[in-house]
Order: structure tokens, then sequence, then C-alpha cells
């Protein structure tokens, strides 16, 4: 009598496994076909025309004639002139102010409006609305109220103290700060946005340990909201300062650079060799230095970070 073997039996389940979408075996190029879209967006028209911009920066551009490569010539020359370094003097001084006071005011925001109510709700979506409102019309708005005569929106406020009219943006001397105010009042309620997402995670038993010890509530502000909010500080220096330095659309609307070149930016500077003066080139090594500027200081910032968080 013969002994068949019997096979042991399957513990696994009888379903197949899913498939895996792996790169080596798997339909790795799914995720691919829903990006290429975009993909292609972006390097039509952002990649390929800063490679573009990239390559005549070395050249004399003299569009329908053609073009002759000069070399570094058009940074030297963008490095040596005096507007181009006044201008960069003005972007540093107008990015410095306006991330210092966006910041500064977002978290004095922040921290008033802190909580669930439907009231702060209501009152947090009204304070942003500043950064939804296009740019063109925040300008306008801001033009209207720093009217330099008399009977002027904020000469009318400020004369309610005793204080002159002032000419605002039609005066040398304080057309700078008038910019950076309008670039606070509209990049503070971002700030303010972010600051609450940080607030959301800071840890409450520090807040109730504090409480405990006796600490009061400007002490809670320095050890426990502070400290919980540095990331957040980090990520909003990096954003606010990137902005700053690409600033351009509020200057052009509101002052254009003037009066007397007292707001000129690197931005609007660019625009005006490119676009009036027709010196393609020059302006595209501006426009490669900003890019430039504007990388080494998100490199910093990014390693700043990692040394303090390891």
């Amino acid at each position: 009598m013969t002994v068949t073997q019997l096979k042991p039996a399957d513990t696994g389940s009888s379903e197949q496994a899913p498939p895996r979408f792996s790169g080596r075996g798997g339909r790795w190029w799914v995720p691919w076909l829903f990006l290429s879209p975009a993909l292609v967006l972006f390097l039509y028209f952002k990649f390929v025309p800063m490679g573009q911009a990239l390559v005549m920066s070395f050249q004399n551009v003299q569009p329908f004639l053609g073009s002759t490569w000069v070399g570094g010539d058009n940074y030297a020359k963008v490095v040596s002139s005096d507007g181009f370094q006044q201008a960069a003097w003005h972007t540093v001084l107008l990015a410095l102010f306006q991330t210092a006071g966006s910041m500064l005011l977002g978290l004095i925001l922040a921290l008033l409006m802190e909580g669930q109510s439907r009231r702060l709700s209501f009152i947090r979506s009204a304070a942003f609305l500043p950064v939804v409102v296009p740019m063109a019309v925040v300008a306008e708005l801001w033009r209207i109220m720093y009217h330099p005569t008399g009977d002027g929106m904020l000469n009318s406020l400020i004369g309610l103290v005793g204080l002159g009219p002032s000419g605002f943006i039609n005066d040398p001397h304080t057309s700078m700060a008038s910019v950076i105010v309008t670039g606070v009042w509209r990049g503070a309620p971002y700030d303010m946005m972010i600051f609450l997402a940080g607030l959301a995670g800071v840890n409450r038993d520090l807040y109730e340990a504090a409480i405990v010890d006796g600490a009061s509530r400007w002490r809670r502000l320095l050890h426990v909201t502070l400290p919980g909010l540095r990331s957040v500080f980090s990520i909003l220096f990096i954003l606010a300062a990137i902005r700053g330095l690409r600033v351009f659309t509020e200057v052009y609307l509101l002052t254009n650079g003037g009066p007397n070149g007292s707001t000129e930016v690197v931005m609007t500077l660019i625009t005006k060799l490119g676009l009036e003066q027709n010196r393609l080139g020059v302006a595209s090594a501006g426009a490669v230095l900003l890019f430039l500027a504007t990388l080494l200081l998100t490199v910093v910032v990014s390693v700043l970070r990692r040394r303090e968080n390891p």
C-alpha cells in the first residue's frame, strides 16, 4: 500500500496582496503622469526663461541684429554701477524692515486672535483680507490715502495731533518709509496665519506648569511661547526675506522708484534696464545676481536651522 505525501496546508491568506507601485516593477510612471501638465508649464514658462536669462547675461543682446558674447562685462557693469548699488541698498533696507515689521505685527495679531471662538474666526478672516486683495488694488488704495495735500486721508489724521501735512510717497525723505508701511500692512496677516498654526502646536502642559510656578504672562511669552515658535520664525524669515528681496509690484505702482530714485529697488531697476533702455544683457546679469543672493540667503538660513536642531 502506497502512502501519498500530502502538501502542508497553506497558512497564508488565499487573497493576493495588492500590487506595489515600486520604482522597479510597478507603475512608477503614474504619479509623473499626473504631474506632467504642471511640469510642462513650469519648464516652458519658468525654467526655460531662467536658462535664457543666464545665457543673455553673458551677451550683448541686440534683438533682430544678433547677440555677441561679452563674457563677464555685464556683471562688471552691474556691480560697478552706482545706480545698482543704491538700488541694492534700498532692496536690503526694504526687505529688512518689511520682514521685521510684518513678523512683529503678525505675531501680535496671532496672540490677540488665538482661540476657537466664532467671533475670532470672523475677525481672523477680516484681518486676512489684505493678503487676498490684488496688489494693484492695495497700491491704489494706499496711493489715495497718501495724498500729499492737507485734506488727504492720512494727512487729515495726523493733523488732528498737530502735525503738518506730509508728502509721503511724493517726498524723498518719507517715500521709503511709506512703501515699507504698505508692505507690512499687506504681509502681516499672512504671517499671522502661520503664527496661529504654530501656536496651536505649542505644548499646553508647559503653560500650566508655568502658571503653577507663578510665571507672569510676559514670562510665559518669553520662556514658553517664543521658544515653541522657533521653527515658525525661521520659516517665516525665509519667506518674508525672499518676498522682500523680490519686491516689485508695490514699488512700481506706488512710486516706480521715485522720487529722485529714493525708492529704486533691484527689480524696478532691472525692469527699466531691460524694457525701457533695451539693455537686456545688463538686466539679465542683475536678475542673476538677485537670484544668487536669494539662493544664498535661503541656504544660509537652512544650514543654521539644521545646526540648531540636529
